[in-house]
């Protein structure tokens, strides 16, 4: 019997990546997916992508069998989240498979973020603009800026004001006029971001900041735990739900 067809005990993990031209994109998935089965042995872990980067989702989910929980690597439910993942999930009729919650927000998050921006120098005090993707969903918006908030409360406070990199505005340099515009310096301004993995958005967002800007989360401890705790929420919640045996007759 090959690897492909034998059905682990628990649902196979499947992380949902977007996919980058960025060589440096898969190799950080990949960590972070190396990550997942260190802190989760005898877990299947396999990941898919959206777009660009092999193997793709629909290819991953050809070769699986049995059951699943598919976990974006995605931080906001945008048009991904609520149609892209669907649609490809429709195809695959032939496994018992689930849609995890979208990775943010969750204190989780924060804490990688705020990590992040401990490693790239940040400094006590510094007002923080939180670089996203972006999307023209309100949902999405809604849910970074709650991120942005408890970033903040982490911070001790401090101004976060969420920016972003496509379709949605402020973007990463008006967000950092506005902070201007309230008297932080440049040099008082650091740029948290909000990505999976290196590539075109990230890199965007980080050549406008003018001071410290921080590293994609990646591998970062926090954010694989977050991974996992949407896997078994959204395995518990099907769990939960599914019908149970009719309980035998009794004279």
């Amino acid at each position: 019997m090959s690897a492909a067809s034998i059905t682990p005990t628990a649902p196979t993990l499947v992380a949902v990546a977007h996919g980058s031209p960025d060589p440096r994109a898969r190799q950080s998935v990949l960590a972070l997916i190396r990550l997942l089965r260190a802190l989760r042995p005898g877990l299947r872990v396999e990941l898919g992508h959206l777009e660009t980067d092999e193997p793709l989702l629909t290819d991953t989910l050809a070769r699986l069998r049995g059951d699943a929980v598919l976990v974006p690597l995605l931080f906001s439910r945008g048009f991904h989240v609520k149609h892209d993942i669907p649609s490809v999930l429709a195809g695959a009729r032939h496994l018992d498979a689930v849609t995890a919650g979208c990775l943010g927000p969750h204190p989780l998050l924060a804490e990688a973020l705020h990590s992040r921006l401990a490693e790239a120098g940040y400094r006590r005090g510094q007002a923080v603009v939180l670089a996203a993707a972006g999307s023209l969903d309100p949902e999405s918006a809604a849910g970074t800026a709650y991120t942005a908030s408890m970033l903040s409360a982490r911070l001790g406070g401090v101004p976060v004001l969420p920016a972003y990199a496509s379709a949605a505005r402020p973007t990463v340099p008006e967000a950092i006029a506005a902070l201007r515009d309230r008297g932080h310096a440049p040099g008082d301004i650091a740029v948290a971001s909000c990505f999976t993995a290196p590539g075109l958005f990230a890199t965007r967002c980080a050549e406008a900041a003018p001071g410290v800007v921080a590293a994609p989360l990646g591998s970062h401890p926090a954010l694989a735990r977050l991974l996992l705790h949407r896997y078994d929420q959204a395995r518990g919640a099907r769990e939960t739900s599914a019908p149970r045996p009719a309980l035998a007759a009794t004279a």
